[in-house]
């Protein structure tokens, strides 16, 4: 199976003072197109900071990132954030929506920064809401929905424009088991029409419910191990 994601010698140190704390230090990995990956280890591990290097919202020391055949290393900042905006979509723990626009705006807002037209954007929005089951939630704000309509609202965001990736980050941090459980079987359909998804996770249930668990310890992966369906 062709590898969507191909990282070698990847290594990534931050400074606090005069000391130096390696959190990742000449990690490899491959992911096939279509899997559905979790990272998993305890807090310090470098999980995050794997999740942000491969999304490309932040730069590694050192070592080599491809994502669909593009070396990432070698493109600009400009570039980079064009691939960010159009190939990859996120979801983070704490939702990252805009409070002051509805379920339906808050999705269609990216599509109108790629350049769909408002007619465009917002039947794309509409559907992806759909997709997550929030069709009849289209016009509340995020304060007017639970946590993990909130979440799923995230989720629509993130696939509303078909990326290649979709990079989640401990997507079920601030839920309740019923809405967690949720949230992850979202994923899990998308998953089932072909996305690829890697998600970090400190949860054991839920990572069992992937294709694949890497767990990671002071920066190195330490177990890879492909779950049995």
């Amino acid at each position: 199976m062709d590898s969507i994601i191909k990282v070698k010698n990847l290594t990534k140190s931050f400074k606090s003072g005069d000391s130096e704390l390696v959190v990742l230090k000449n990690l490899e990995l491959s992911v096939p197109k279509g899997q559905f990956l979790a990272i998993t280890g305890r807090s310090g591990s470098g999980k995050s900071t794997l999740l942000y290097q491969l999304g490309l919202l932040d730069n590694p020391n050192s070592g080599e990132i491809s994502i669909d055949g593009i070396d990432i290393s070698k493109l600009d900042s400009n570039s980079k954030t064009n691939f960010r905006l159009n190939k990859l979509g996120y979801v983070f723990q704490d939702y990252a929506l805009i409070p002051e626009l509805t379920a339906l705006e808050n999705v269609l807002l990216p599509l109108l920064m790629q350049g769909y037209s408002m007619v465009s954007a917002k039947e794309k929005a509409f559907e992806s809401l759909k997709r997550v089951g929030l069709s009849d939630r289209v016009d509340n704000i995020p304060s007017k929905l639970s946590g993990g309509q909130q979440q799923r609202v995230s989720i629509a965001r993130a696939i509303a424009h078909d990326p290649t990736i979709i990079f989640a980050d401990e997507p079920t941090a601030n839920l309740d088991t019923e809405t967690s459980d949720q949230v992850l079987q979202a994923f899990i359909e998308l998953h089932k029409q072909g996305q690829t998804i890697i998600m970090v996770t400190h949860e054991k249930e839920y990572s069992d419910r992937t294709d694949r668990v890497v767990q990671l310890s002071d920066g190195k992966i330490i177990s890879d191990i492909m779950n049995k369906k």
